[in-house]
This record gives C-alpha cells, structure tokens and sequence, in this order.
C-alpha cells in the first residue's frame, strides 16, 4: 500500500494533469466605457456576457478604466469587446496600444454604440467599419440574414421582427466589409432631424458585419440598445458568434 506522501503527490500530478482541460478555450476584455452618452442597457449586456463567458466556457475580464489598454495587460486577452461605448475614450498611448493587439493578431467585437466612439481615431473607424450617423426612434422593423456564412446566425429566420434603435451610418470607412444582416427600411419609418443633424435612411441599410483587419479580425453589430434584448436567446447567439469568431478566426462555413 502507498504511503500516506505517495498518494498526496500522485493525486496531485493527477490534478496538474487535467489543468489544461479545465482551462477556458479564450479570454475576453469587456469595455464599456462612455464618454458620452450612457446605456442603460449596459449592466444588462454584462449580466449577459457574464453568463455567456460561463455558457461557452470562456474567461472574462469587465472593465472601465482606460489604463487596461497597455502591451502588458492586453496580451492577456484574444479578443476586445466594445459593449455600448461612447466618444473618446482612450488617450493616444492607449490608442496605439489597441493597434499592436489588433496587429498581433488577435480580435475586436463592437456593439451598438461602438460605431459611436472615437470619431478621430482613422484607425479605429476603419476597424469598426461605419460610424454612427443619426437614429430614429425605437421601433419594429423586418431584419434579414443576408449570409450565413457566419456563425450564430444558425437560428435566425431568413426575415423576423425585431425592436431595436436602428443606427443610420455613414459611408463605408474601408472596402471590404462583409455584411451579414441588413433592416429592411420599408418595414419602418428610418426619418429623423435633430436640427443640426438630419437623416432618411440608406437604403441598403447593414447593421451586422465581419472583416480582417490590420492582421487581425473585427466584428461589429448594430443591434443591441434596450436592456431587453440582452435576453434574447437569439441576440446572444448573434453576439457568441461574432465573439467566437473574432478570438479564434474559427466558425465560418463555407458557402
């Protein structure tokens, strides 16, 4: 029979053993710092990513301090996610620092209000693709898979209702962006005027869309401004899919 020290050392080479199967298959720096407007919606989209970080067996770090952004604490992470951001939120050290973890590589997920944040950072637009132009009011509209080649969209009917604020963007910041859901602007009234600021839809009207980017991945989704839809199973797959995606480079099918 063993000693007593034996079967301590063999129950913990057993334990070291299965650390690599219990470590999480990504990590994920969530950042949801406003500069400008604030959601309302963000503690729901944290509650949400939280429980998706425990769904899908994936580390998350929430933060909103801005010091995050340096060589050291970024290498930690695969992908950055951007939940409801506003205005300018990193100085320019930060700012480059973003750049090296996008260059190394790795990836970046934009929602809602990302499209909103650091209008003078050419960089930044480029990555996130359009940026945020004019809303009108909250409202139903027709929204419709334009690709499944993207995972999470598994699940979405080819057309389905949906409640949301509907961003009207500006021109496509750089070429190549693929787009994987568009609001049908027939389905609802796209015209708004704030005086100084006006809009009447696009047309064509993307609101979810991949690219690579600078050596690295970038998703973004215009969806996402009520505390409900942080809720919704299909939302969140949306969201998971794009996370995926942009942390691994995994999950896209072909056509």
């Amino acid at each position: 029979m063993r000693s007593f020290t034996a079967r301590l050392a063999l129950a913990a080479t057993l334990l070291v053993s299965a650390l690599p199967a219990l470590a999480e298959q990504f990590s994920v720096l969530l950042f949801t710092k406003t500069g400008g407007w604030h959601h309302k919606s963000i503690n729901a989209g944290v509650d949400a990513m939280q429980e998706m970080a425990e769904r899908h067996h994936f580390k998350l770090d929430w933060q909103e301090m801005s010091d995050v952004f340096a060589d050291d604490r970024l290498k930690n992470y695969d992908v950055i996610v951007f939940l409801n951001t506003t205005a300018d939120i990193l100085n320019d050290d930060q700012q480059a620092a973003m750049e090296r973890f996008i260059q190394s590589g790795k990836g970046f997920v934009g929602i809602h209000s990302a499209s909103d944040t650091e209008y003078d950072w050419d960089w930044y637009t480029k990555m996130v693709g359009r940026t945020f132009h004019i809303h009108p009011a909250i409202q139903t509209a027709e929204v419709e898979v334009l690709d499944r080649k993207f995972p999470g969209l598994e699940r979405m009917p080819d057309r389905f209702l949906w409640t949301d604020e509907y961003y009207e963007f500006g021109a496509e910041r750089i070429d190549g962006l693929n787009y994987i859901l568009a609001v049908d602007e027939n389905t609802y009234d796209p015209v708004a005027d704030w005086g100084q600021v006006a809009g009447k839809g696009m047309g064509f009207h993307p609101i979810a869309w991949y690219h690579e980017y600078d050596g690295g991945r970038a998703f973004y989704t215009g969806l996402g401004h009520m505390p409900s839809t942080y809720k919704d199973k299909m939302f969140l797959e949306h969201i998971y899919g794009g996370v995926y995606w942009a942390a691994t480079g995994k999950g896209l099918r072909k056509k």
